[in-house]
């Protein structure tokens, strides 16, 4: 069973799930290493869900203000359906950023905006945030495109620490909504324990 990771205390704009038995138990479903592919999938949809439903204000039974989703590539991209279960209609858009061989830095390779994108709220989607190398790099392009710094929202199932400082130092306005703190970073910059390369499993 997963527990929290009491050394470290998020900042306010920093909204983690609450500790439910049902939480509990959706990432350790997701977590554990023999759950097979479909059930990794209808889960961790699941808990995306929990995530947009935390992340999003209703006025009645409909959304407060425009929203619209962005997937960072191509794990991201595994977020989408779990998104669309709560607002069917949602535009949402792609950005591919990899990492630069020679200088080792997040580079933007591909971005496919939704139209009127400066006007919404926007729901970023990466599952896992691990040293936010991508997901700076990411709302630097929702911002160049006239995003305002608080109407992102950044959504992920796992997030370190050190993801979360490096965020939150530059942009200070945004809100980071994850289902679950974990314990940091290894030497090789991937989160312990985590859930493994995300990305394969859509």
């Amino acid at each position: 069973m997963s527990t929290n990771n009491c050394t470290y205390s998020p900042p306010s704009n920093v909204i983690c799930l609450p500790r439910t038995n049902q939480l509990e138990a959706l990432l350790t479903i997701i977590r554990d290493k023999d759950t097979n592919r479909g059930d990794f999938i209808f889960y961790s949809d699941r808990i995306i869900r929990l995530l947009v439903e935390e992340g999003c204000e209703f006025n009645g039974v409909s959304f407060k203000g425009k929203i619209c989703g962005v997937s960072i590539m191509r794990a991201g991209e595994a977020m989408e359906h779990g998104l669309r279960d709560c607002c069917r209609s949602v535009r949402i858009g792609k950005i591919l950023i990899q990492r630069d061989e020679e200088t080792a830095q997040p580079k933007l390779y591909y971005a496919k905006l939704p139209p009127g994108i400066e006007n919404r709220y926007v729901l970023l989607l990466d599952p896992m945030l691990a040293t936010g190398g991508s997901a700076i790099k990411a709302i630097e392009v929702l911002i160049s495109y006239g995003v305002k710094e608080d109407k992102i929202l950044f959504l992920n199932l796992i997030a370190a620490p050190e993801g979360i400082q490096a965020v939150i130092s530059k942009f200070s306005k945004l809100k980071i909504i994850t289902a679950f703190i974990d314990q940091g970073l290894n030497e090789k910059k991937y989160i312990i324990p985590g859930l493994g390369d995300f990305g394969k499993s859509d």
